[in-house]
């Protein structure tokens, strides 16, 4: 856990596998953002993921993505006559969790359930470059250009100390660099894997 000038980060899951002590990728912002939605997510309590309001994914892949539907499913019932959990992500992304997750085949639609008009959760497109305010402490995020085997981005989390960025599997990214260097980094996270060869 790090608490950087923009707040706390709790590193929930930074494997980018299963195994006895590994958990894959999670963030989460104070108490109620999480930074993608890894198997990390599952060490949460009940009361933790109950307050988590927003989720922000660098990408589609399972690592990233598959402690959303059991968050939902976790904490529907908990959450009623509140705001559904915001899922903000890339276009690409999203279509993805609509088309092969969300598709009552694989998982349920919770972007329906309970009901259509009160859904657990709600899927918002962002852009790169754009800024978000999000989360009771309303963080000021940016959204960081990442290159990878499918859309990607990262994550500038501004503070008044500096910034605290992520970004999910990147490989070489002049865009990535050129962007922190307008940025009073503070730390830096880069999820990366090489090979064993």
């Amino acid at each position: 856990m790090t608490r950087p000038a923009e707040g706390q980060i709790r590193v929930l899951g930074c494997s980018g596998s299963i195994a006895q002590g590994c958990r894959t990728t999670a963030f989460l912002l104070d108490d109620d953002v999480l930074i993608d939605a890894g198997t990390g997510v599952g060490d949460l309590t009940l009361d933790e993921l109950t307050r988590i309001d927003h989720i922000l994914l660098s990408h589609a892949h399972l690592d990233h993505v598959l402690g959303i539907p059991l968050l939902a499913d976790s904490v529907m019932r908990r959450r009623q006559g509140r705001p559904p959990i915001q899922v903000h992500a890339l276009p690409p992304t999203l279509a993805v969790l609509r088309q092969h997750l969300f598709n009552d085949q694989l998982w349920p639609d919770f972007t329906r359930l309970p009901s259509s008009t009160r859904p657990v959760l709600a899927l918002h497109e962002l852009q790169i470059g754009q800024t978000l305010t999000l989360g009771q402490q309303q963080r000021r995020i940016q959204v960081l250009p990442a290159v990878h085997t499918v859309p990607a981005v990262g994550y500038a989390v501004h503070g008044p100390k500096g910034v605290w960025a992520y970004t999910g599997d990147t490989g070489p990214n002049p865009a990535l660099w050129q962007a922190l260097r307008t940025l009073p980094l503070a730390q830096l996270v880069i999820e990366i894997a090489f090979p064993e060869s």
